[in-house]
C-alpha cells in the first residue's frame, strides 16, 4: 500500500523560530532522493540515459507506447481480472463513488510531450514529467503459500515461484540495477533473456525500461505488455507487488515471465513465475 498524496512535510523538533519554519517534503526527502549523492534519483536517470546514448525521443516514444497500452488494456478487459473497485462512501446521504479504474492513462496530451520542459536537468536533459511515472496512491496484495499448505487450505493457486533474486551497483547507476538481478536469476534457472514469454520492468523512469532491454537485447512486444508505472503511476510501496501480480494474469498457462524492479541505492529484484 502507498499514499504518496498523503506523504507529510516534516520540521525540525524544539522552539519555532522567529521568522517562520522552512519545511521538507517527506516524499522527495525520504522516497525520492538518492541519499548516497543526495540528489534526486532523476539525476540517477539522466546519468543512464547519457551513459548509453538514449535520447529524450526515445524516452517520450517508450511513454506514449506505455500510456497506449494501458489505454487499450482497460478498453479491452485484459486487465479487468487483477482490479478491484474501490468504494468512497457518499456523505449525508449522497450516493458512493465507485473507483474502477486508475485515471492517469487519460489525462496524457501526446503532442505537448516534446514540447515540456525537461525537470531534473534544464540544460541537456532528456526527462520530463510526460515519459517518468507519476505520483499516485495504489495498493496490491497477493497471497504466498507452499503447495502443502495450497492443498490444506483447498486453494488453487494460479502460478508459481520458479526463482528469484537480488542484485546491485553503483548507487548512480540504479536505473540498470535489474540486469544484475536477473542475470542472477537466469542463471539460477537456467534460461536465457529470450526463453521468457513476457517481461515486466518497472517504469520508474522510461530510460530504465529502455536501458534494460538494451542490456538484455529484449523483444519490445514482450515488455510491459499493458503499460507500466509511466502510464499507471508508480506507487512506490506498492509497485513491486502490482507488477508481480500483473504478470500472472497477462501471461497464459504454462508460460513463464520475468518482474523486475530497481531501487534507490542501487539495487534490483527480480522474480521469475510460471502460470498455471
Amino acid at each position: 500500500f502507498e499514499s504518496m498524496s498523503n506523504v507529510s512535510y516534516y520540521m525540525t523538533r524544539g522552539d519555532t523560530p522567529y521568522g517562520g519554519v522552512n519545511m521538507k517534503d517527506g516524499l522527495v526527502s525520504d522516497g525520492l532522493t538518492d541519499v548516497y549523492n543526495k540528489f534526486h534519483m532523476g539525476n540517477c536517470g539522466e546519468n543512464t540515459a547519457k551513459k548509453m546514448g538514449i535520447s529524450r525521443e526515445e524516452q517520450d516514444g517508450y511513454a506514449i507506447s506505455s500510456y497506449t497500452r494501458a489505454a487499450k488494456a482497460y478498453e479491452t478487459g485484459a486487465i479487468k481480472d487483477e482490479l478491484i473497485p474501490v468504494e468512497i462512501k457518499g456523505k449525508r446521504g449522497k450516493p458512493s463513488t465507485f473507483v474502477t479504474e486508475d485515471d492517469e492513462f487519460r489525462n496524457a496530451k501526446f503532442d505537448k510531450f516534446p514540447k515540456l520542459a525537461t525537470v531534473f536537468q534544464r540544460e541537456g536533459g532528456s526527462i520530463t514529467a510526460g515519459n517518468a511515472s507519476t505520483l499516485s496512491d495504489g495498493a496490491a496484495a497477493t497471497i504466498l503459500m507452499t503447495e502443502d499448505a495450497a492443498k490444506k487450505y483447498g486453494a488453487t493457486p494460479l502460478a508459481r515461484v520458479v526463482g528469484y533474486a537480488d542484485g546491485a551497483t553503483e548507487p548512480i547507476d540504479f536505473p540498470i540495477a535489474p540486469r544484475f538481478s536477473t542475470e542472477k536469476l537466469l542463471k539460477q534457472v537456467g534460461m536465457n533473456p529470450h526463453e521468457v514469454d513476457l517481461w515486466e520492468i518497472n517504469e520508474a523512469f522510461s530510460v530504465v525500461v529502455l536501458a534494460n532491454m538494451k542490456l538484455h537485447e529484449l523483444d519490445p512486444e514482450k515488455v510491459n505488455i499493458h503499460g507500466g508505472a509511466v502510464s499507471l503511476g508508480h506507487p512506490l510501496g506498492a509497485s513491486g507487488t502490482r507488477i508481480v501480480n500483473h504478470l500472472v494474469f497477462a501471461l497464459q498457462p504454462g508460460q513463464k515471465g520475468v518482474a523486475s524492479i530497481c531501487n534507490g541505492g542501487g539495487g534490483a529484484s527480480s522474480i521469475m513465475i510460471e502460470k498455471l
